[in-house]
């Protein structure tokens, strides 16, 4: 059966996909979100980065964040713990090309809620608002937001969760991107998709995005029929599976979905290796890529030799490795 989908809207911007890339710490990087969107992915974010980072010097935003006119349209993911220094990070993302600012209060390492950052201002939410009110107030580009439903795995009412929604939207908060655990959960049981339903009844008006247990593309268009979600965000269902995208949009158009072969793995693997000497030159290429490498692997016919082998490179002879591996039969 075929199935066709209303542009996403975020703000002023019309995305033609509902299939988009998390914020992946470590690999939505600019080389990985252009592969992403040549499989399909209409909307991608940057890994998130700290405010303090992105203010400290113009060299270090350049560093943290790479741009490409391909890579549009694109959510600049900030985290931070106060609203001045957010704002001031919104406004250097903006300068830079960012179309759209995120903010991040889903976080759950626990590192970033020791510093009062990302998923602790689930327990905040009264900072969590003047940060939005702050950004928005700063910026000319849609504000959007990542949350969880709660910080405590047994908040049943999730108060919090409502109270950052609903001021975010009235400060004029373009979307929300939802992932339906609790910050305490991390990643362990399953997503909450039924929260995920009650917030789009609530919310029918406003843009929703979906976040969490979307393995394979067949759990994307799952998510879109059962919550009534605008859109979703791949996150660890794409690491080392650009194809999750296009297998997204066969499934959508009635179609199989094809399982990428070898020598499509090949192509794309090399492909990947010359964006990320383009962006990182030669000498940090190889390190860059060695995990991807073993992501990549999971796809491959022997993943666990695979796996193996990039593991023990250390991101050397990359392309060797790719040759060698991935070689027709």
């Amino acid at each position: 059966m075929h199935t066709t989908f209303r542009p996403v809207r975020i703000g002023p911007l019309e995305i033609p996909t509902p299939a988009m890339l998390a914020a992946l710490a470590g690999y939505s990087d600019l080389p990985y979100r252009r592969i992403c969107r040549r499989m399909g992915a209409g909307y991608c974010y940057t890994e998130v980065r700290l405010d303090t980072s992105i203010n400290l010097s113009p060299k270090l935003r350049r560093q943290l964040v790479h741009l490409h006119d391909e890579d549009h349209p694109l959510a600049g993911q900030i985290m931070g713990c106060t609203p001045e220094t957010m704002a001031t990070a919104a406004r250097h993302l903006v300068a830079m090309g960012c179309d759209v600012v995120d903010l991040n209060f889903a976080c759950p390492v626990r590192k970033v809620l020791g510093r009062g950052r990302g998923g602790h201002m689930m327990r905040d939410p009264q900072t969590a608002i003047a940060m939005v009110r702050a950004v928005r107030a700063a910026v000319d580009v849609p504000v959007t937001l990542k949350l969880r439903r709660s910080f405590e795995e047994s908040d049943t009412t999730c108060d919090n969760f409502w109270r950052i929604a609903e001021a975010g939207f009235d400060a004029g908060a373009a979307a929300i991107c939802l992932h339906p655990r609790a910050v305490e959960q991390r990643y362990s049981g399953p997503a909450d998709w039924a929260f995920l339903a009650r917030v789009r009844q609530h919310f029918a008006d406003r843009t929703l995005i979906g976040s969490g247990d979307l393995w394979t593309a067949e759990d994307g268009l799952r998510m879109l029929r059962e919550t009534g979600v605008d859109a979703f965000t791949f996150a660890r269902g794409a690491l080392g599976n650009p194809w999750i995208f296009r297998q997204f949009h066969q499934l959508a158009a009635g179609q199989e979905p094809t399982a990428p072969t070898l020598a499509e793995q090949r192509a794309l693997l090399r492909e990947h290796y010359a964006m990320a000497e383009e962006t990182y030159g030669p000498a940090r290429a190889g390190r860059m890529m060695y995990r991807f490498g073993i992501k990549y692997s999971h796809v491959h016919p022997t993943p666990k030799a695979v796996r193996h082998a990039f593991i023990e490179s250390g991101g050397t002879k990359f392309l060797d490795l790719v040759d060698q591996y991935y070689a027709q039969p």
